[in-house]
């Protein structure tokens, strides 16, 4: 028998050594976490939704409409689109208080200002980037640059997944588009490959390639796989590969997930209230379908769903783009669901035990966008960085809070400042891993999704 590669062996001792936290967390994974959160729906509006129009209130720039902006607001800061100097515009919608807290919710969102007593509200976002991939991949890799780890697959490194048939990490989008970073937002990166993030749809097969062909049986499947993964783990001991040993897993819960994940997807069992209260429809794609489906997930132990919605974007460049037509579409679409998701988990028991997050990956600016300078017949607002509204139930989340706030116009953060690294931390706190801690051995480093420092915050404050 011929000797070993030196480099391969070096590789699968490598591989073993910098797996020892997810191998044994995965050994625990039936374990409960020691966090006060089992798992997470992260419902993210990609394109970003507008914080004036539908959580942040500011009657003063309502009183500056139509002036120009003023010019210390100007510079030195980068758009993505305005030009010159734009206008300061309000926001053509009504707000008012609702719940015990008072918290100021848009006439847009008349079915979550019935459970906003539920949600804490941080209106204090801040990012240090303006175009979608990066602000985005910066909110859920921890880089603003492709090739690191998903916050999901993160999560299911290191807590595993509570049923061994379905995946630990699901991802569901919606809205007709892919957002801006694309299938990176769900990747493992440098983590072991079986942690990425795996699509379902809510028509035809729930993951693409899962059925089997015409004329394979599901018992003529079993022993083909099982010559697969004989062959397979031959050239593990023989090469040490550590993809091989991802890929046996891969093939092994594909298998498993043919019988588990149609069942765990077919939502038309559901009774009919439930498909009322949401707003779903068995076999359509919809933002209300796939609120649904995140609560049978987390119901049968998944870690981590991720809901990405597209169409956010509102420049108002054409009709679609403009808040005053496409937005309230956009509103109408979510209101329902998103509200039903935490009255229907908070119901079953599962609400304090499940971290719903809700946000996009930046705001919209309190000027109107004059791309190239002028303005057409629609209305939209720019990119903004500097300060956006997201919201977070459940999972040892307090109820009720306005945690936040910005200045009169809402250009800048004026209290409790929040970004995406705080709410990384926290999410991992709540799910019971130490973000400080909580590495892989990537590149000389010690990778974190919090990045090398240790600015990232857990925000105790928001905690109960």
């Amino acid at each position: 028998m011929s000797a070993m590669n030196p480099i391969l062996t070096a590789t699968r001792r490598h591989f073993l050594q910098r797996c020892s936290l997810g191998l044994a967390n995965l050994f625990l994974a039936g374990a409960q976490p020691t966090g006060k959160a089992k798992s997470v729906i992260y419902l993210h509006m990609a394109g970003s939704p507008t914080q004036l129009e539908l959580f942040d209130y500011k009657p003063e720039l309502i009183k500056y409409d139509g002036q120009d902006c003023p010019q210390h607001l100007l510079e030195g800061k980068r758009f993505a689109f305005i030009k010159g100097v734009p206008r300061m515009m309000g926001t053509p919608y009504k707000f008012a208080r609702h719940g015990g807290a008072g918290s100021y919710v848009s006439e847009l969102l008349p079915h979550f200002s019935k459970v906003v007593d539920d949600v804490t509200i941080i209106r204090s976002m801040n990012t240090d980037q303006f175009n979608h991939a990066p602000a985005q991949l910066y909110l859920h890799t921890g880089n603003p640059r492709f090739g690191a780890a998903s916050m999901g697959a993160w999560a299911t490194y290191g807590l595993g997944s509570e049923n061994k048939d379905l995946p630990g990490f699901v991802v569901l989008v919606g809205g007709g588009n892919n957002p801006d970073a694309g299938k990176s937002l769900w990747g493992s990166g440098f983590l072991p490959p079986v942690y990425q993030g795996v699509q379902c749809r809510t028509s035809g097969d729930p993951v693409l390639y899962l059925s089997d062909p015409e004329g394979m049986t599901r018992p003529l499947r079993r022993k083909t796989l099982d010559a697969l993964k004989d062959l397979n783990a031959m050239g593990q001991k023989r090469d040490g590969d550590p993809e091989t040993a991802a890929r046996i897993s891969q093939y092994e819960l594909a298998y498993r997930m043919q019988v588990s994940v149609p069942d765990a997807m077919d939502i038309s069992k559901e009774p009919a209230q439930i498909h009322q209260m949401y707003g779903a429809e068995p076999g359509k794609i919809s933002f209300a379908n796939n609120c649904l489906l995140a609560r049978r997930l987390v119901e049968k132990g998944v870690r981590f769903v991720q809901l990405f919605q597209w169409g956010w974007d509102h420049h108002g460049s054409n009709r679609r783009e403009d808040i005053r037509y496409d937005l309230p579409v956009k509103a109408r679409n979510i209101d329902r669901p998103m509200a039903a998701l935490i009255a229907d988990l908070k119901q079953r028991g599962l609400l304090d035990q499940t971290l719903v997050v809700w946000g996009g990956e930046f705001g919209r600016t309190p000027m109107r966008e004059n791309r190239g300078g002028s303005y057409g017949s629609f209305i939209g607002r720019d990119h903004h960085p500097y300060a956006f509204t997201i919201w977070m139930a459940g999972g040892g989340i307090k109820a009720g809070l306005n945690y936040g706030s910005t200045d009169e116009i809402g250009y800048y953060v004026a209290e409790n400042k929040v970004t995406p690294r705080d709410v990384q931390a926290t999410i991992l706190n709540q799910l019971g891993l130490d973000p400080y801690k909580f590495s892989f051995p990537y590149l000389g480093l010690n990778q974190r999704l919090i990045g090398p420092t240790d600015e990232g915050r857990i925000l105790k404050d928001l905690i109960a």
